[in-house]
């Protein structure tokens, strides 16, 4: 009988996705993003795009061709990212699951919900400054 009910709680856990999962600590996170660029989705749809480069430097976009650049860190279990308009950390926590990352924006975790959508090393589109008159 503890046999089954041990077994029968595995069996559940295992049907919960990402119940039981850790997220990614800074150097499981360096090693699956390093030298990519990653399309994450929301709810089905496109949301933004961040190209990941060799000491923890980042570059994102929503999507817009406009482009940011910033550092990422490792910061009580989260991946902590400042970037060159913004001074205050945006900290997510990453879960590799079986389609790719999933990332919880831990600053307010009911607002976001990240997917990774897509994987390339291509670099990304980023347009020129504006130049006005």
């Amino acid at each position: 009988m503890k046999h089954t009910l041990k077994s029968a709680a595995l069996v559940m856990l295992m049907a919960v996705p990402g119940f039981a999962a850790e997220p990614m600590n800074g150097a499981q996170f360096e090693a699956y993003v390093t030298g990519k660029t990653l399309y994450f989705g929301q709810n089905g749809q496109a949301y933004g795009v961040e190209e990941y480069l060799e000491d923890r430097r980042v570059r994102w976009s929503f999507l817009d061709g406009q482009c940011k650049d910033g550092v990422w860190y490792e910061d009580q279990g989260m991946i902590c990212f400042v970037y060159e308009d913004n001074s205050t950390p945006q900290c997510w926590s990453f879960f590799k699951e079986a389609n790719g990352l999933r990332a919880i924006f831990e600053n307010d975790p009911n607002a976001t919900t990240l997917y990774e959508a897509q994987q390339n090393d291509e670099p990304m589109m980023c347009l020129g400054p504006e130049i006005g008159v």
